[in-house]
């Protein structure tokens, strides 16, 4: 789904699957614990792009990408954010008013409480 009706945007044909082939299975099972998570977050739609899983309600909010070790997400918000749980926070582009944040899991287990507190705020963020 798109914000307004002149967005268009190019697909390909991947799956999950797709993204997550040659991961090591610690990656795979933490992208389970955010599944579960965010499950009962409405609206929410996943979609696979190129190289990650795209979380999208009124606009994207959330940015899975599996990488070679650790799980990474990136979600924006209106604002700096600064907690232990965040692997990176900074303006998500030079002169914009959104700005990006990382979390790095490594495995599953480890998406903390706050961590889910913070996806929520990119949840809440996009839904403006």
């Amino acid at each position: 789904p798109f914000q307004t009706t002149n967005q268009w945007h190019i697909c390909g044909e991947k799956t999950i699957d797709d993204i997550f082939a040659g991961k090591p299975d610690n990656v795979l099972l933490a992208f389970d614990d955010v599944l579960l998570a965010t499950a009962a977050w409405e609206p929410n739609v996943i979609t696979p792009a190129r190289k990650a899983l795209v979380f999208s309600n009124k606009r994207a909010w959330l940015i899975v990408r599996p990488m070679r070790k650790l799980l990474d997400l990136s979600f924006y918000t209106d604002g700096p954010l600064t907690a232990p749980a965040l692997h990176k926070s900074g303006p998500a582009m030079k002169g914009s008013k959104k700005f990006r944040h990382s979390i790095r899991l490594h495995g599953p287990g480890e998406l903390s409480p706050e961590a889910l507190d913070l996806l929520r705020l990119g949840f809440n963020y996009a839904m403006r």
